[in-house]
């Protein structure tokens, strides 16, 4: 037995690891005891900076630690010289580099480099590009690094160019490297800017860019980060900022305004109204009263500022203060006039998306056949299937060249990827609405939905000026988005499946409301109509509430204006 090692036995080393193990927490929990008191006593020294990064070291996820770190530099850097903090600085990021080793992927430590990089008194930019190479090539897909990159280019004087093509190596390396495709994204509008373009892209640029993707979805169709940077390719961007509608209500006293992109007032942006040449002092409000930004404002008037026997001359401003630009709007109200309104002119199927130009077109309608072709080789991919559905609602805004096509690829949508349907059904919606309401002109007031198998509202804002709406016969789960037709008068809601009626309270021009056919089964629900005064006529047979003893007089009840439930005088 002379001369042999003695081998632990299992037990024996389970033991030795559980009591080395309890040290280690036992140093930990202390170290961790006093950093916290430290920070209470705002005890900002090196000692401070010492225990912190004994538990960092182990662990660089502990972002209050990192927080401390940040506060001890604050403080020291008003109390040493610039070569004393320069090496300071310069030790946190080599303490920094040997964190992230032990976690790549820890937001603390980048995040905590971010602000080292700001304070030292002599970046070095270009190591820490070199830094961002080193860690991508052992996980290009690492996302804190890329993000870390951005900051880095941002803050130095790295050629965009070449930052680009970098890019292009790693997607071509990989072509599942979403952060490779999101980065693209953010050079291009700023390598090759045009404010012109919905993508703020210059359109020779931006269409080249359609052939990268191309090459990409081609090689591997499954892989969704190239189908996300085609989307962004189809993207329709912002549209120019400017007045849309304008609509003055005599008898409530209020205008309502509409945007062609969501601001908030006071940030940037501002409207002013006058009457007769008299400015008129207010406070802009958005529909529902909340503090969202908004396409919608609404400005209630003083009293009597348009009486019902005077002629009114009103102008609407809005002010831009970013551009310095302002677009104005005016309108007429002759006496004993109750409403009047203004409607911006849009070239019929450009109201959700921008005019596409002939070259845009061009590469549109070839792209649509390159992604066919890849349909017929991979017919159940949901991705080639919802690219499919997006070319084609970009080349033909108004739902009517491809629409039996693009109602098969819904319904194929559904089929191969269940676990979406809603989110498929309702996106077959926004298309729908978009469709329906392209082709209509701006100042229809008369709207017709029903029987569309609609499971959700959108661009409800673009019917601010409807008085009558039909939804009958469709899927809807909530009409809270109705809450932006103003002018509503009468409204179907028919053989739907709705359970309650919220959103309904903001249209106070509501006279008739049919509901019939839903899940209705409480009488609260209708509290929700108590702000209607005009509502004269209610219908909801067909709804569990119905069988509600007395339900007729509980309901109106909330409104005292209701002349028939029913049909009951």
């Amino acid at each position: 037995m002379h001369g042999r090692i003695k081998v632990k036995t299992t037990e024996e080393q389970q033991e030795a690891k559980r009591k080395e193990r309890e040290k280690k927490l036992k140093l930990y929990n202390a170290g961790t005891e006093a950093v916290f008191v430290k920070r209470k006593n705002k005890d900002f020294d090196d000692e401070g900076l010492k225990i912190s990064g004994q538990i960092l070291i182990v662990n660089p996820d502990v972002y209050s630690f990192w927080n401390f770190r940040r506060e001890i530099f604050i403080h020291l850097r008003d109390q040493r010289e610039e070569t004393e903090l320069q090496k300071l600085f310069e030790d946190e990021l080599h303490f920094l580099e040997a964190c992230l080793k032990v976690n790549p992927k820890s937001y603390g430590a980048w995040h905590h480099r971010c602000f080292v990089m700001d304070a030292i008194p002599e970046p070095d930019w270009m190591r820490e590009l070199q830094l961002c190479n080193a860690f991508l090539n052992l996980d290009e897909r690492n996302f804190h690094c890329w993000d870390y990159r951005r900051h880095v280019v941002l803050r130095s004087n790295v050629n965009l160019e070449e930052e680009l093509q970098y890019t292009t190596q790693k997607i071509q390396s990989n072509f599942s490297n979403y952060s490779s495709w999101h980065y693209r994204s953010k050079l291009l509008p700023v390598i090759h800017p045009d404010s012109s373009h919905p993508v703020a892209v210059q359109e020779e640029v931006l269409l080249k860019e359609f052939d990268v993707v191309q090459n990409a979805v081609f090689t591997d169709p499954d892989d969704q980060s190239a189908w996300f940077y085609q989307r962004w390719l189809l993207g329709r961007g912002k549209k120019k900022l400017q007045i849309c509608c304008v609509h003055l209500s005599r008898d409530l006293q209020r205008i309502v305004v509409l945007l062609s992109q969501p601001v908030k007032m006071g940030k940037g942006h501002c409207l002013t109204v006058s009457i007769n040449s008299t400015p008129v002092e207010g406070k802009w409000r958005t529909i529902t009263g909340s503090s969202m930004f908004s396409t919608l404002w609404v400005l209630d008037l003083p009293d009597q500022s348009v009486p019902l026997d005077t002629q009114a001359a009103v102008a609407v401003t809005l002010l831009d203060d970013r551009y310095c630009t302002k677009f104005s709007e005016g309108l007429h109200l002759m006496p004993n006039q109750e409403e009047t309104w203004a409607v911006a002119e849009f070239k019929q199927g450009t109201r959700f998306s921008a005019e596409l130009s002939a070259a845009t077109s061009s590469t549109m309608a070839l792209e649509l056949d390159s992604i066919r072709e890849l349909h017929s080789v991979e017919p159940d991919n949901k991705w080639v299937l919802l690219t499919m559905v997006e070319l084609m609602k970009a080349t033909d805004p108004e739902h009517t060249k491809y629409a039996a096509e693009l109602e098969e690829s819904f319904n194929k949508l559904i089929a191969v990827d269940p676990m979406r349907k809603f989110y498929y059904k309702d996106l077959r919606s926004k298309f729908l609405i978009e469709s329906i309401l392209e082709s209509q002109d701006s100042k229809v007031r008369d709207v017709r939905l029903c029987q569309q198998r609609l499971t959700c509202l959108y661009h409800t804002d673009w019917m601010v000026l409807v008085t009558s709406l039909d939804l009958s016969e469709n899927d809807l789960k909530s009409v809270q988005e109705l809450s932006n037709l103003q002018c509503l008068q009468s409204l179907n809601l028919d053989s739907n499946q709705l359970s309650d009626l919220q959103g309904l309270a903001f249209c106070r021009r509501l006279t008739d409301l049919s509901v019939k056919n839903n899940l209705i089964h409480q009488i609260g629900v209708f509290e929700e109509l108590k702000t209607c005064a005009f509502l004269k006529k209610l219908s909801l047979a067909g709804n569990s509430v119905c069988a509600i003893e007395d339900y007729v007089t509980k309901i109106c009840a909330f409104n005292k204006s209701l002349q028939s439930v029913d049909e009951q005088d």
